[in-house]
Parts: C-alpha cells; sequence; structure tokens
C-alpha cells in the first residue's frame, strides 16, 4: 500500500526545497509532483516544447529543459498546462499524466496543453478527499504551489515530516479564512486570477499543515 502526502505551499521556492528534500532523502523522483500557478509564466519561461516522459493526454504541454538547474528539472513529466479555474501551471511527476487523464490535452497557440478536466479530479484520483482536493485546486488558483508525494506506508511518516517542515500550508484553516469570505468550493469555470489579483491574496508564510491520504 502506499500513501499520498499532499503539502500546498504559499512560496514557490519553498515547495522546491521541500522538493529537493524529498528526492535528497531517497525518495523516487517518479513518485513526486509539483503544481505551480504561472500566470506571469516566470517558472516555464526557460523551457521550450518538445518531448517529455509525460503520460498519454499531457504530452501535448510538454517541455524539456531545465529553470536556471531547479529542482524541477529533476522531475519527471514536465508539463505546461491550462487548467479550467486556475490557467496557466507549470506541472511535473505524475499529476501532469493524471490531468491528461481527466481531459483531453489540446495545444493553445501558445504551447500550452489546455486541460479540460481538472486538478480537484486528479487529486481525488490520486486519493484525497474531495473537500480537501478542492481547498489544494483553490489554493494553486491563488497562486500557490503544490507538492505530492506518493510514498509506501513505511515511508509515508518520513515524507510527512519533510513537507511540515517547509512550512506547507493548514489547509483546514485556509479553507476556513475563505469559506469565511463567502468562497464555498473550487469553480473551475471561474475566470482565472490576474497576477495583481493573487498579490492580493499573498499571506505571511507560517508553519502549516502536511496532510496524508
Amino acid at each position: 500500500m502506499a500513501k499520498t502526502i499532499v503539502g500546498l505551499f504559499d512560496s514557490f521556492d519553498e515547495a522546491q526545497r521541500a522538493t529537493q528534500d524529498l528526492i535528497d532523502s531517497g525518495f523516487s523522483r517518479d513518485t513526486i509532483s509539483l503544481v505551480a500557478n504561472d500566470v506571469r509564466g516566470e517558472y516555464g519561461k526557460s523551457y521550450s516544447v518538445g518531448d517529455s516522459k509525460a503520460g498519454t493526454g499531457a504530452g501535448a504541454g510538454a517541455l524539456t529543459g531545465a529553470v536556471g538547474g531547479g529542482v524541477l528539472g529533476l522531475l519527471v513529466g514536465i508539463g505546461a498546462l491550462a487548467i479550467p479555474g486556475i490557467g496557466p501551471v507549470l506541472a511535473a511527476g505524475p499529476l501532469v499524466s493524471a490531468l491528461g487523464a481527466a481531459g483531453a490535452a489540446t495545444v493553445t497557440g501558445a504551447g500550452i496543453g489546455a486541460v479540460a478536466g481538472g486538478l480537484v479530479g486528479a487529486l481525488v484520483g490520486s486519493g484525497v478527499p474531495e473537500e480537501h482536493a478542492n481547498y489544494y485546486a483553490e489554493g494553486v488558483r491563488r497562486g500557490g504551489t503544490l507538492v505530492t508525494v506518493n510514498a509506501p506506508d513505511d515511508q509515508a511518516d518520513q515524507a510527512y515530516a519533510i513537507l511540515q517542515r517547509h512550512a506547507a500550508v493548514d489547509i483546514n484553516e485556509r479553507g476556513t479564512q475563505w469559506k469565511s469570505s463567502g468562497w464555498n468550493r473550487f469553480d473551475p469555470n471561474a475566470n482565472p486570477y490576474s497576477a495583481e489579483e493573487i498579490d492580493r491574496f499573498r499571506q505571511p508564510q507560517g508553519r502549516g499543515t502536511t496532510r496524508s491520504y
């Protein structure tokens, strides 16, 4: 058996450090996924459209290259995707294939794979409860970066601890904050937020709670 360990990060840099920590600790890069809101196009700008190890349906937005030698270059199946309700993201790992499976990917004029499905479905398919999947998708919509790792039972606690020490968001607390402002659930039909709107959502980084499913 295996568990899906999930952490949402307000900081892309912290998400990268958490991912590097997982790799350094012996977790296979084939089991780690990262999905980052890329409304500014800053994370994927060093990539070019080409072949990758992305799964069926995700290859339309597959990319090659490396972001400044960063950790994304160590993961498999890197893709630039447009997710309904979120907009452009840079994604890597098994979730790229899951996103492709959630709906056929097509190429936009910018070479970005437009996924007809969504992040909620991909997360639920990985074992994440629907309520939390909605929270995580909304977190990415608001500028966050999601890191998941599919860990064997005997390594789940280690993966949990690694993501925890890199300041993952307390997803229940964040969801409660959003609901107090009238938010109900992630809406894939909503317009993606602009960079300016996302800046208004930024919150001071603090210790949160990683989740295991």
